[in-house]
C-alpha cells in the first residue's frame, strides 16, 4: 500500500481525475436505473408520442419518441443530483460554499441536461443506422451521455464551480 499512497501524493491531480471517474460510476448507475426504469415501466405509454422541440427531436420508434425524451431527462437530472454531492464530498473535497456552488452547478446540470435530452435522437438513429440493434441503441445512446459528460463537468467542477481554495 505505501507504493500507492506514495503515487497518490506524486500524482494528485491524476489520482483525482481517477476518483472523479469512478466515483462518477454512483451517478452512472443512477442514470443507467433511472433511464431502464423510465423507458420500461415509468413513461412507457409515451412510447408512440412523437415529441419535437427546439433541438429535441424524439419523433421516431427508434429514439422512443416522448418516452426516450423524458426518460433521459429525468435519468440525467437524478444523476446530476448524486454526482454534485458525490464530487463535492469525496472528490474535491471542496470547501466551496454551498450557496455559491449549487447556483454553478445547476447552470452546468441544466447544460448537460439539454445536450443530454438532445442528443439521444441523433445518436440512437446513428447507432441504428450502423446496424445496432433499436435495443440496445438507448443503452449506447447513454453511454455517448455520460461520456460528453464528463469532458464537461470535469473541468467545470474543478475550476468554476467546487475549486480548491485551502
Amino acid at each position: 500500500m505505501g507504493g500507492i499512497k506514495k503515487w497518490i501524493d506524486e500524482h494528485p491531480n491524476l489520482w483525482e481525475f481517477i476518483k472523479f471517474n469512478i466515483l462518477s460510476n454512483c451517478a452512472t448507475v443512477t442514470n443507467f436505473v433511472v433511464m431502464w426504469l423510465c423507458t420500461g415501466f415509468i413513461f412507457k405509454s409515451f412510447i408512440d408520442q412523437p415529441f419535437r422541440f427546439f433541438i429535441f427531436d424524439y419523433t421516431t420508434k427508434d429514439n422512443l419518441m416522448l418516452c426516450g425524451f423524458l426518460s433521459f431527462l429525468v435519468a440525467t437530472a437524478a444523476a446530476q443530483t448524486v454526482n454534485f454531492f458525490v464530487q463535492k464530498n469525496w472528490v474535491f473535497k471542496s470547501n466551496a460554499q454551498f450557496a455559491q456552488a449549487v447556483p454553478k452547478y445547476i447552470v452546468l446540470a441544466v447544460v448537460l441536461v439539454i445536450l443530454s435530452a438532445a442528443l439521444p435522437a441523433y445518436s440512437q438513429a446513428l447507432f441504428i443506422n450502423l446496424g445496432v440493434p433499436a435495443s440496445v441503441a438507448p443503452t449506447l445512446a447513454n453511454i455517448v451521455n455520460i461520456l460528453m459528460q464528463v469532458i464537461i463537468s470535469y473541468p467545470a467542477m474543478k475550476f468554476w464551480i467546487m475549486p480548491d481554495k485551502k
